[in-house]
């Protein structure tokens, strides 16, 4: 028994596989028989005027990241940002953070910010506005972690408080100011009875 051409299709295609693997492994090949990983350095995407938008299991947006640019270098692993915006909206209180560049790590696990980072949480019935200045800051935003070992100046309503570093957890719901703390709150205006 003959085999028809229907039969033989899988071990021609096969073979076709074969041979452009073997053609793209020489093309990748240096004169030096090494693999080129030059090309590999150099970023795989960059994207302008970008939008990331992160949902929660439950289809609620979790949080959302802007940029005017993001550059991303597969061999390292690493995604760097222009001047990114960060905004998470939890239980209906609005968490603003800027910076002048940033660095993704860990597909968007950790988030390392940098340049004059600026954190602005709106008020609510009860809870002044409360904003924070720092050189660097760290995120996880899965885990709603932020910390920082830079200095930093905490304002909330009348009071400011000056530290050596920051950490919180709940993204600002609870906060530790770490090292040299000064705080200065002024003295509430009271109406003799």
């Amino acid at each position: 028994m003959r085999p028809s051409i229907l039969q033989l299709y899988p071990l021609v295609a096969l073979v076709v596989l074969a041979g452009a693997t073997l053609w793209l492994e020489r093309v990748t090949r240096g004169e030096d028989g090494a693999v080129r990983t030059d090309q590999r350095r150099d970023p795989d995407f960059i994207a302008e005027q970008t939008r990331l938008v992160s949902f929660g299991a439950d289809g609620q947006q979790r949080y959302e990241l802007l940029a005017d640019r993001i550059t991303n270098y597969p061999l390292s692993g690493i995604t760097e940002l222009e001047r990114p915006r960060l905004r998470y909206d939890s239980e209906g209180r609005e968490l603003r953070i800027t910076a002048q560049s940033g660095e993704v790590h860990d597909g968007g696990s950790e988030v390392l910010l940098s340049g004059d980072v600026r954190v602005h949480r709106a008020a609510t019935a009860g809870s002044p506005a409360m904003s924070f200045a720092s050189e660097t800051l760290k995120i996880w935003p899965d885990d709603e972690r932020a910390e920082t070992s830079d200095p930093v100046v905490l304002t909330q309503g009348k009071t400011t408080a000056h530290a050596g570093g920051l950490k919180s957890d709940n993204l600002f719901g609870t906060l530790d100011l770490l090292g040299g703390v000064t705080v200065f709150m002024p003295r509430n205006s009271r109406t003799p009875p």
